[in-house]
């Protein structure tokens, strides 16, 4: 039976890490700016996309929508002692190397089923420059199959919090936008799917031309 909210140790775990962590970094030290957070719905499975373009943009963009964001991760890091707990508490889920699409969407399905919102990145990987030259219809496959809505949202800046060669963060102004949620496509024909992916892809740019 599908839940309406995330379970409560990992909301205070998100809240906790969030509070102490990520929003004084993202206030202080990145200077951030968040509009539009009063468009996320506040419960139920939801499917966030956005653009990528640093490792700081999961915990950003969950801080941003004010709700905790699962994310899938490696198989091996399940393994880690205490690592294991932290990043489970935190919503992510394990997907296995060679069969990541299938196990993948497996995960997200059950998550979402949950009550979480899911986060996928639309180009799959990260890019220099926080632009989407080619979106993945993953996301859009899993909001069809869970006929859930899509937030779109962009990170602005996170491209240079790191020099080439460089691994301390540096002090650059992040501008977080999120926009209107998008419906899920009505089915899972590729037509469908390519078509609300485009339109996803639309809004991230949107939101990312408005710059700072």
């Amino acid at each position: 039976m599908s839940r309406d909210r995330e379970p409560p140790i990992n909301l205070l775990w998100y809240h906790l890490f969030k509070w102490t962590v990520v929003s004084p970094m993202l206030g202080l030290y990145f200077r951030g700016r968040v509009y539009g957070a009063d468009q996320v719905p506040k419960t139920g499975g939801l499917v966030v996309v956005a653009n990528h373009a640093s490792d700081f943009d999961p915990p950003l963009l969950s801080a941003a929508v004010r709700r905790p964001v699962s994310y899938m991760a490696k198989e091996e890091l399940f393994g880690v002692p205490v690592l294991r707990q932290a990043i489970q508490l935190y919503g992510a889920y394990p997907v296995k190397r060679g069969s990541a699409d299938r196990s993948a969407i497996r995960a997200a399905l059950k998550q979402l089923d949950a009550g979480w919102a899911v986060g996928i990145f639309l180009q799959g990987t990260r890019t220099a420059d926080g632009r989407i030259p080619d979106p993945k219809i993953g996301a859009a496959l899993i909001a069809a199959k869970a006929q859930v809505p899509l937030l779109p949202v962009s990170l602005w800046g996170s491209h240079q919090i790191f020099k080439p060669g460089s691994w301390i963060p540096r002090p650059v102004p992040l501008t977080i936008r999120i926009g209107a949620p998008i419906p899920p496509p009505p089915a899972t024909d590729r037509q469908d799917l390519e078509g609300v992916t485009a339109q996803c892809a639309a809004a991230i740019h949107q939101l990312h031309d408005l710059g700072r």
